[in-house]
């Protein structure tokens, strides 16, 4: 490489050298500026603001206050009055909810015993009915019973059996006599039989009829009462007067 190539590159060198110092200078100075600047700048402050303190709410407030007292002690002379009407409308309302829970329980037990009436008949029915049956078949019984005991008299088991052609007459008359005997202990404990039932029916529909006539009674005692309470109430709306206004005081 020839010398006037690097005295041409060290000029070059040099140039750059100068530039950027002058660049780094200039830098310097305009960062030394604005620190001047900044810390010569006088800094605003802002008083604060007198705020005058508000007496309206305490006046309101006071104002407040005495209206509710007043209004507390007109409340206090009006509640006397107001609280006796109060009570007589909540007596009223309790006594006619009374009145008609009694006449709900007064029907509810009504059902019961009309409920109760009503199967004490068909029991006693049902029970005369067999009993009908029973006197019956104990008719037709004592009839067969006479007949047997009829047939077991001496000549009429000894005319009932010459009909047969025997040689040994007292074996046929003995045997038709145990025959007839076992058919009229047969008979005689069915009719023991049915006049048991007969006595115990007896005494069921007595019983069955004597609490048809309680319930019966039972039911037409309520009927009037009813009828009475009904009549009392009817007559007491029409004597009651009709109650006055009470006046009201002038304030």
């Amino acid at each position: 490489m020839s010398g006037k190539s690097l005295s041409r590159y060290a000029v070059i060198a040099l140039a750059l050298f100068l530039i950027a110092g002058l660049f780094l200078v200039d830098t310097n100075a305009q960062k030394r500026k604005r620190k001047r600047r900044s810390s010569s700048a006088p800094k605003i402050t802002n008083p604060e603001i007198y705020q005058p303190t508000d007496n309206s709410n305490s006046n309101n407030s006071g104002e407040t206050s005495n209206l509710d007292n007043a209004n507390t002690n007109s409340k206090t002379t009006e509640d006397p009055e107001s609280m006796k009407k109060t009570i007589q409308t909540l007596s009223n309302q309790v006594d006619k909810l009374s009145d008609k829970l009694s006449q709900m329980e007064e029907s509810q037990r009504s059902m019961v015993d009309l409920e109760r009436l009503s199967r004490a008949e068909q029991r006693s029915a049902q029970m005369r009915s067999e009993q009908r049956d029973v006197q019956a078949k104990i008719g037709e019984l004592e009839v067969r019973l006479e007949d047997v005991q009829f047939a077991l008299k001496p000549e009429n088991i000894e005319r009932s059996t010459a009909v047969y052609g025997t040689t040994r007459p007292e074996e046929i008359r003995a045997q038709r006599k145990k025959q007839l005997e076992t058919e009229r202990d047969r008979v005689q404990k069915q009719l023991d039989q049915l006049r048991a039932s007969a006595d115990r029916l007896e005494q069921a529909i007595a019983t069955s009829d004597a609490e048809v006539d309680r319930l019966q009674k039972k039911l037409d005692a309520a009927d009037r009462s009813a009828i009475e309470n009904t009549k009392t109430k009817n007559q007491s709306d029409v004597t009651l007067p009709n109650p006055s206004p009470t006046p009201t005081p002038n304030r």
